[in-house]
């Protein structure tokens, strides 16, 4: 069993961040959450069992040098978790200046108080579109015409120029991912609510990589342990075509959800114009150039890429059971929307769409 450690963590009040933060209390890691505002802390993680004043609070910025450098200072491992994540056009101008920026300035401070490990949370994302299928560990940075995936590359870069120079980072790449307790109803949430609602009656077809936020919680536990060395690692999780998507949603709901699909080429004409319009209202489109153009490009990751002792992909259809339950229960949905899933909980027997890594 690795010794507790104290952890200081970026964007651990995100939906990945908090569930991570979680996984690290429940594996004995003592916590400090690098964050704008300490007031949200015991609101977010309450809900997944940490008790109010468990974790350190440290007001800062990942961009502000400074703040970073004073709240790192003592702690024994980092894991920067802290960007912008969204496919709304309104975002593009706090990503472009947070998301890279950030990485470079979180994971210089830790290397300099002598951090064991720096775990950095990429996105598998950031590795798209590749030339080569599937994606592996050694697979090179993407070169993404996206915002929020260019940025996510922009600061890959920065992370394995790291690892180049021998610090003992860690990337991880989690998939979309979905899950109860989403603090901010980041975007892969809101898009499930959104089809429920009958938001979505027309999907792009391909498909992209999708997991559990508990597994990749897991995952940055089962990473958390000092050694000096570096290493890269994808989040347990399923690839599913958008069709394969549905179709676990309908067997979870019970509802029939009819929906029109269009070659996803075709489609990011129309998710460029939505893009545009969505600059100047204030009402959510749920038709973003992001979400399509990910549907275009994305790649399958290794069928046997390794995970860690202790990290594992649990089968999808329990994952979007437990995230529709979640939106129920908070107000979200309907009865009628969330159909059967606030009844049943379709077990892996029931469903194999995503039964497998």
């Amino acid at each position: 069993m690795t010794a507790s450690m104290l952890v200081a963590v970026t964007g651990g009040t995100g939906l990945i961040g908090s569930h991570t933060v979680a996984a690290l209390v429940r594996a004995g890691h003592r916590l400090r959450l690098l964050v704008r505002d300490p007031q949200a802390v015991d609101t977010v993680l309450g809900p997944l069992g940490v008790p109010a004043g468990t974790v350190e609070t440290a007001v800062a910025d990942v961009t502000d040098e400074r703040a970073v450098e004073r709240g790192l200072r003592g702690a024994d491992a980092v894991l920067h978790a802290g960007s912008v994540f969204s496919f709304d056009s309104r975002q593009r101008a706090a990503m472009r200046r947070t998301n890279a920026r950030g990485t470079e300035v979180v994971l210089a401070a830790a290397r300099r108080i002598g951090a064991d490990p720096i775990v950095h949370v990429s996105s598998v994302v950031a590795l798209m579109p590749s030339p080569h299928a599937p994606l592996r560990a050694d697979s090179p940075v993407g070169r993404p015409r996206e915002a929020y995936m260019s940025t996510k590359a922009a600061s890959e870069r920065v992370a394995r120029r790291h690892q180049a120079d021998g610090a003992p980072v860690v990337i991880t790449y989690p998939p979309a991912v979905l899950g109860p307790h989403d603090p901010r109803m980041g975007d892969q949430m809101t898009r499930l609510r959104d089809a429920l609602r009958g938001r979505t009656p027309l999907w792009p077809t391909g498909g992209f990589p999708v997991g559990d936020v508990r597994d990749t919680a897991d995952l940055h536990a089962a990473v958390m342990r000092p050694g000096g060395t570096s290493g890269r690692w994808f989040g347990p999780g399923h690839y599913l075509t958008t069709r394969e998507y549905l179709q676990t949603l309908r067997h979870v709901t019970g509802r029939a959800l009819p929906a029109a699909y269009l070659p996803a080429r075709a489609m990011l004409p129309i998710g460029a114009f939505v893009d545009a319009v969505q600059r100047a209202v204030p009402v959510h489109i749920p038709a973003e150039y992001g979400a399509i153009y990910t549907c275009a490009c994305a790649t399958r990751v290794a069928d046997r890429a390794p995970l860690p002792a202790g990290a594992r992909a649990r089968p999808f259809a329990g994952t979007m059971a437990d995230a529709v339950r979640w939106l129920h229960s908070t107000g979200q949905l309907t009865d009628r929307q969330a159909g059967a899933a606030v009844v049943l909980a379709p077990t892996p027997a029931d469903v194999p769409i995503g039964g497998t890594p």
